[in-house]
């Protein structure tokens, strides 16, 4: 999966039709409706979108041929494997039908397009570790996390130590509890047994 590090544009002339595609990374779905109005163009003949925040999604045609926009709009997002995504594409008519088949095309291929050309980074599953140490292996603690470059999610103080929670790279994950289980000599407790 990939996510956009920054917002991405092409435009495209399809027989005398200009469409506009505006590819944004969104950080929840709460996103999407300041998004879609910043996006739209109230001169253009259509504002036709799609986006895909997970499991979740949604598409418009605005006034073409149903499926014939949002949804080739959404599967050139999953074509490329693309997640947390706002894909907008103004068009403006140039006098010339396209046809179903045609606007699937133009549509789907110009988010294509822009999507391929895009900054982007590759999403790497983490997971969450959660742990509690006495207070001497705390910065054993702030070793590893510095030289591991762990994202450092909580830290909290208790009667009997301090709490972290850590996120690392999934494929990291048992690799980090065994160096964290040999570092406190055994002595770490991890927040429940799946950890």
């Amino acid at each position: 999966m990939f996510r956009l590090t920054d917002s991405a544009h092409l435009c495209v002339e399809i027989k005398k039709s200009r469409f506009i595609a505006t590819c944004i990374p969104i950080a929840s779905t709460d996103d999407v409706p300041d998004a879609l109005q910043r996006l739209r163009a109230d001169d253009a003949t259509h504002n036709c979108w799609a986006w895909r925040f997970g499991d979740a999604y949604r598409f418009c045609d605005d006034g073409e041929p149903g499926s014939s926009a949002g949804r080739p709009i959404l599967a050139a997002i999953d074509g490329q494997s693309f997640d947390a995504v706002l894909a907008h594409v103004t068009r403006y008519f140039g006098g010339i039908k396209l046809g179903v088949g045609g606007l699937v095309r133009a549509y789907g291929n110009t988010v294509a397009e822009c999507l391929r050309t895009a900054q982007k980074e590759e999403i790497v599953p983490r997971t969450v570790i959660g742990f509690s140490v006495a207070f001497a292996d705390t910065y054993a603690i702030y070793g590893i996390i510095t030289q591991q470059k762990l994202i450092k999610i909580d830290e909290r103080y208790t009667e009997q130590g301090v709490f972290f929670e850590l996120s690392v790279e999934s494929n990291r994950a048992n690799t980090l509890r065994q160096e964290l289980i040999n570092l406190t000599r055994g002595q770490i407790r991890f927040a429940n047994a799946s950890q």
